[in-house]
């Protein structure tokens, strides 16, 4: 059953901020039209979609009131099955976006890639899986910007982060964290062997500067000349920035920049992003044990998907998956993949199995 009273409050609430927008006072205050603006994209599908349904089921009820009519029962009976069905859905679709929204997903988002197994056809996995990501993004209008590289040739990367900015960024990606297997033959193969190779993949949401505070005093800034492959200079100035955390250990190095200022900048955001991450795990674990064993994607150590290139598959090992258009995905027609492993933790959602990220 749908929670009528609570839908029609939130319909009322709509409603209430769309007059809101129009208000002159408002405009004028940005921050307050930004608010609401974002209210109203939230529970705007959510209202569309309870319209919709209070149509449907209005047609139920006159069908089922002719079924009885000589001329329109027959039409009635024909007619209702078809409604029956799209009311399950619309509910299905209702409690779905009832669910908590995770606040995280509005954020941009941290996209780190790195070589794992496999030596340089790792690397040069690691290269084609940034492409397919920066590829999806295109049509959706994000904005891509590499803050770090290190590549291993050319072509080919040990490690590559990127700031994805744009609309639900981390609420489309999030589930992509995890080991990204490859099985395909190397160009250097001469026997046609096919090798396994492994990436790993981490998504994080961009953390802001309320939610992580960082003392002076737990970091060491050390400055050096930006290097390039093979040693090879990228500048003469010493502008590359290297970021030590003590309390952690954690070291984050950006040289992309000729500007030393710009490259402290970068690894500042990254460093802040890790360390949000740490947190939001630390508070996972806390709850671990009272949810049962969900996906993998919280695990960055277990393989989530397979792209098997002489077959032209890939498969989603959480959810059993398999698709046999391999050349699309690498090429960045990634929504199939993504829609459906959404839609699996949504039905989990629905359980109360909610799984952990």
């Amino acid at each position: 059953m749908l929670p009528i009273e609570k839908l029609e409050a939130i319909r009322r609430r709509f409603q209430e901020v769309d007059q809101l927008l129009c208000d002159s006072s408002i405009i004028a205050d940005h921050a307050r039209l930004q608010e609401l603006n974002r209210e109203r994209s939230h529970v705007g599908t959510l209202v569309e979609i309870f319209d919709e349904w209070k149509g449907v089921t209005k047609r139920i009820a006159d069908d089922r009131e002719a079924l009885s009519d000589p001329e329109l029962g027959p039409l009635a009976e024909e007619e209702l099955p078809e409604l029956e069905k799209q009311l399950v859905q619309l509910e299905q679709r209702i409690q779905v976006l009832l669910l908590p929204q995770d606040p995280r997903d509005d954020k941009n988002t941290l996209l780190e890639i790195r070589a794992g197994t496999g030596g340089e056809e790792a690397a040069l996995f690691a290269a084609d899986l940034f492409r397919m990501y920066a590829r999806y993004a295109e049509p959706h209008g994000w904005k891509v910007e590499i803050l770090s590289r290190s590549e291993a040739a050319p072509g080919a990367y040990k490690e590559i982060i990127a700031l994805i900015s744009g609309s639900r960024v981390f609420s489309t990606l999030k589930y992509e964290g995890g080991v990204h297997r490859v099985q395909r033959v190397p160009s250097t193969e001469a026997q046609g062997r096919i090798h396994t190779s492994t990436a790993t993949v981490a998504v994080l949401p961009e953390a802001e500067d309320v939610e992580i505070h960082i003392d002076d005093k737990d970091l060491r800034f050390d400055i050096a000349a930006s290097g390039g492959p093979g040693g090879q200079a990228v500048n003469t100035t010493n502008s590359a920035v290297q970021i030590t955390h003590l309390p952690t250990g954690m070291i984050v190095k950006c040289q992309d920049e000729r500007s030393q200022i710009k490259n402290k900048a970068r690894a500042l955001k990254v460093l802040k992003s890790r360390l949000l991450d740490i947190e939001i795990k630390r508070q996972s674990d806390a709850t671990r044990d009272e949810r049962r064993t969900m996906v993998g994607a919280g695990e960055r150590s277990e393989k989530i998907r397979t792209y098997n290139f002489p077959q032209n598959r890939v498969t989603d090992h959480r959810i059993g998956l398999t698709l046999h258009k391999l050349d699309r995905v690498i090429d960045g027609d990634l929504q199939e993949l993504l829609d459906a492993v959404v839609a699996w933790h949504q039905a989990e959602r629905l359980k109360g199995d909610e799984p952990t990220i």
